[in-house]
């Protein structure tokens, strides 16, 4: 099922006395001065970096040389190659079926991930979700799906290819020996300020989906307060070069740009997000969960070669959720085992009636991480527990003393810190008065 292709700087010497191709000193200055790298240039960087031999120091230095001069197309697509090269490259093609996966760039209460995977795996493709966990105030699905009593993250290469044969998916830890080149970098990036650079965002994501081995893939471009990059047109041009870097590589790839402005659903935590996912999966659930949940679904099993088929149907007929409870038991899990519920709830009332003009996403993202749903550093815990649920969304009448969301702790000193974030995050305005949604849910559809 793997193809253990390592570049050959990742198994070189390290001996001191061996004479490198490069001057890494030479290769910032190229990029500090707005020069293009060559792609044997950027092959050794990589390859020497993964090794040991280029230190975090100068690897810092490049890449705020990247994050203020930008690469080209050509660069950036060596970049993610040199990344995919310096490990393992999955193949699921004696599974005999078409595989289709979905990245989303991450939001607040995007737990798109649970009930799209089971979802279109009902349709005969294998889904095989490598997914990551957490980090500052978007959420990580493999924190929300380990609120699920005994359920396990963490699959061999032969499991997740078992699985995979058996139920057609799998959400699970993507391994070490993918792409570790990117692993050691974004570490890197985390702590320098540069994790906002297209480029690296790019080929950071791509090495890891194209080393995965999907047929297809759907990029879930998020842009507006809650997102990685606010600007729609900088998320515009992300998702284009993605599309354009899974093309070059032979995967089907697609992207849709979608709002995350405002908290999607209305459930922002971990266990929260698994009985808000459940919801849909059982036929109800918020509306914007369903809309982009069946409309990933659409593209997914598209750009795999099937059509004809009623995505809305089998969210309505219970054959996801089957789908979704077997995934659950492969991986050791309960699925009617009762989900962690916080110790403590403190509620936010409606000041005065009206319509709920403005909820904005990253405010709320911060308090839930404020009160315990996500880390800050990626070795800290998570508690499974913690998070808010909206009552009300943009554009719904209130009335005064009505309850507009639930914030939920286990430590109740957590919920000031978390009000101090939600200051100013929300409005009430009178009937007629614009609200601000940042507009459609799904804004554009890019492919090739």
């Amino acid at each position: 099922m793997t193809d253990s292709t390592a570049s050959t700087d990742s198994t070189a010497s390290t001996d001191s006395t061996a004479i490198e191709a490069f001057d890494m000193v030479d290769l910032i200055r190229t990029k500090r001065d707005r020069r293009q790298l060559s792609t044997a240039q950027i092959d050794w960087l990589i390859g020497a970096y993964t090794r040991g031999f280029v230190g975090d120091e100068q690897m810092a230095a490049m890449t705020m040389a990247i994050f203020l001069n930008g690469m080209n197309r050509d660069e950036i697509r060596a970049l993610t190659m040199a990344m995919l090269a310096s490990g393992e490259r999955m193949s699921f093609v004696s599974l005999g079926k078409p595989t289709t996966d979905k990245h989303s760039t991450g939001g607040v209460g995007d737990k798109i991930t649970l009930p799209l995977m089971p979802l279109v795996a009902v349709f005969g493709a294998a889904v095989p979700q490598l997914s990551g966990r957490g980090l500052g105030h978007t959420g990580g699905t493999l924190d929300k799906l380990e609120s699920i009593p005994g359920w396990r993250a963490n699959l061999s290469n032969d499991e997740m290819f078992a699985q995979l044969q058996e139920h057609g998916g799998v959400i699970s830890a993507a391994g070490s020996g993918l792409a570790p080149a990117d692993g050691k970098l974004y570490s890197l990036r985390d702590i320098t300020g540069t994790v906002e650079s297209i480029p690296l965002i790019a080929s950071s994501i791509m090495s890891k989906k194209i080393a995965e081995g999907t047929g297809a893939l759907v990029l879930d471009v998020k842009f507006g307060s809650g997102a990685f990059l606010t600007d729609i047109e900088r998320s515009r041009e992300l998702a284009r070069t993605m599309v354009e870097l899974g093309e070059d590589a032979g995967v089907a790839t697609s992207a849709l740009l979608t709002n995350m402005n405002v908290p999607l659903g209305r459930a922002i935590g971990n266990a929260n997000e698994v009985r808000e996912s459940v919801e849909v999966l059982a036929g109800g659930g918020p509306a914007d969960v369903i809309e982009l949940t069946v409309a990933l679904a659409r593209e997914m099993l598209t750009l795999a070669g099937i059509t004809d088929v009623d995505v809305e149907a089998a969210l309505h007929d219970g054959r996801a959720m089957d789908k979704w409870r077997a995934v659950i038991r492969a991986q050791g899990g309960d699925p009617h085992a009762a989900l962690p519920v916080a110790r403590e709830q403190h509620v936010v009332y409606a000041p005065r009636s009206g319509v709920l003009v403005e909820q904005q996403a990253l405010p709320f993202g911060i308090g839930a991480w404020r009160l315990g749903a996500g880390r800050a550093r990626k070795q800290d815990p998570v508690q499974h527990a913690a998070g808010i649920d909206l009552h009300a969304k943009p554009g719904d009448t209130v009335v005064a003393g009505q309850a507009l969301f639930t914030l939920s702790a286990d430590e109740p000193e957590r919920f000031a810190r978390a009000l101090e974030s939600l200051e100013g995050a929300w409005r009430i305005g009178d009937v007629g008065e614009a609200v601000l949604d940042g507009g459609p849910l799904i804004a554009e559809r890019i492919a090739r």
